[in-house]
Order: C-alpha cells, then sequence, then structure tokens
C-alpha cells in the first residue's frame, strides 16, 4: 500500500482498524487515529518516514504512538467504532 492510497482510505482525525504485519512476524489489529497531537516535544521525527514507507498513528487501545509500515497493512476499515 502506498502512503497515497492509504490516505485516500483514511483522512487525519479519523479512526481506523488496521491489521498488519510486525517486524518480528506476528499478525496485530487494532483502533488507530491519524493526526493526534497529544504528547509532541516538538522535536518531530529523526527520519522522513515517507521516504521510509512509515505511518505514525496513535494507538487507540494502548494509549500511545505507534508506527506502521505500509507495505505490511493487510486490511483497513475506516470509520470503526470503538
Amino acid at each position: 500500500m502506498t502512503t497515497q492510497e492509504f490516505r485516500a482510505a483514511v483522512k487525519p482525525g479519523q479512526i481506523f482498524g488496521c491489521t498488519f504485519t510486525k517486524r518480528d512476524g506476528t499478525v496485530r489489529t487494532g483502533a488507530f487515529r491519524l493526526g493526534v497531537q497529544k504528547d509532541l516535544t516538538g522535536a518531530g521525527s529523526s527520519y522522513d518516514r515517507d521516504d521510509r514507507g512509515h505511518l505514525t498513528v496513535w494507538d487507540m487501545h494502548k494509549g500511545g504512538y505507534r508506527t506502521i509500515r505500509l507495505d505490511s497493512i493487510l486490511t483497513v476499515s475506516p470509520n470503526v467504532e470503538l
């Protein structure tokens, strides 16, 4: 999945469901949100996420930021209810 395809399916601030393969090979499903600015320090990322195909999201269940590799996404379900 490309960044453009993902952004067409999910808008900032929207809660969505996503199933993806973690780096260790396990499959993870969860509810996430784009565009969350809670607990930001202002330092920003030390690398360009778009160049590496990474997406930073807020995990709605664990209450923290997570990074998902776009090439590891198996399914995306926009407008998920919690």
